[in-house]
């Protein structure tokens, strides 16, 4: 029978193990670790050193410059992640049958979400179930979709990921949004009636990384109407220093429809972007039943989508 047998884990791994195990990865360090815990570093070298003993493998490769997880390590930590992540979703539940809802939801948010869809339903929660805590984290989706199937992450919105980012998640579909280009007030394009993709291909740009499903759509549309994309370009994914840039120079730049709308001495270009329409939503662990306090932040998310759909332009409608 192998040592891994599951009656073996239930018998062998213990809570505090687990919290110990999923801290010192996040530090890198032992030290760090148990600092977080507040225990002493001799004991939580011991107690990992027990685990591995009893599992009979390596959990972390140890240096002088601190502790990297082995294989067998990083299958423990993300499995000891998502039980924490459910024990913390009980206790939040139980909360909230006791004294009301309360509870917290972790939001990881990607650039479309991030000026209207987002802050508008935590506004709306925030009215409606005051008790709920949010934290948020802005990323991209090579670092959101990694930490929302650890469960670090409870909810990703924004635009959906590409098929290769789907696997181990659900996926809600709350609106379409165009994608817009967008120049500073004054662009000697601003003041055409309409501007083709030909026209822009051969201008400066700002562009968001390799990555990201944005740039992989605008790319797209270049290369479906014959077009070499554009060369002459800045990579970058701050919307601050996007937009200082854009302010101060010719460049052009690639923003969600909703986005682009809020970004003050910018003009959105007459380009025709209909075929870009990209989904709006929200990815969520598959396999999870959610909290009692997801659930509610996602009855939020709803009603705030439902707005915006209704006043997205044609081609944005779902």
């Amino acid at each position: 029978m192998s040592r891994f047998h599951e009656n073996f884990l239930l018998g062998r791994l213990k809570l505090r193990q687990l919290k110990l195990i999923a801290a010192v990865a996040q530090e890198g360090n032992i030290l760090r670790g148990s600092q977080v815990l507040n225990i002493a570093q001799p004991a939580a070298t011991k107690s990992i050193k027990e685990l591995e003993e009893a599992l009979g493998v390596q959990l972390f490769d140890r240096s002088s410059r601190g502790v990297t997880p082995t294989l067998y390590g990083d299958v423990i930590i993300k499995h000891a992640k998502l039980i924490l992540t459910q024990l913390r979703h009980a206790s939040e539940e139980l909360q909230s049958i006791e004294s009301g809802l309360s509870g917290r939801v972790f939001v990881g948010t990607l650039l479309a979400a991030s000026p209207t869809l987002l802050p508008r339903s935590l506004a709306l929660l925030r009215e409606r179930r005051p008790g709920v805590a949010v934290t948020v984290i802005e990323g991209t989706i090579d670092k959101l979709m990694p930490a929302l199937r650890t469960g670090d992450l409870d909810i990703v919105l924004g635009r959906l990921p590409d098929f290769r980012e789907r696997e181990g998640v659900d996926q809600e579909v709350l609106y379409n949004e165009p994608i817009a280009i967008v120049a500073r007030d004054g662009h000697p394009l601003a003041a055409q009636s309409s501007v083709s993709l030909a026209e822009i291909a051969s201008q400066a740009w700002i562009l968001p990384p390799s990555e990201t499903s944005l740039r992989r759509q605008l790319m797209h549309a270049f290369r479906r109407a014959d077009l070499e994309p554009p060369i002459d370009a800045i990579e970058s994914v701050s919307i601050l220093v996007n937009h200082a840039l854009l302010l101060e120079s010719d460049l052009l730049a690639a923003m969600p429809y909703q986005v682009a709308t809020v970004q003050p001495g910018l003009t959105i270009l007459p380009v025709d972007m209909e075929a870009t329409a990209s989904r709006i939503g929200a990815t969520t662990r598959a396999g999870i039943t959610p909290s009692a306090a997801v659930t509610c932040f996602m009855d939020m998310v709803r009603e705030v989508a439902a707005t915006i759909r209704a006043n997205m332009p044609s081609d944005g409608g779902v």
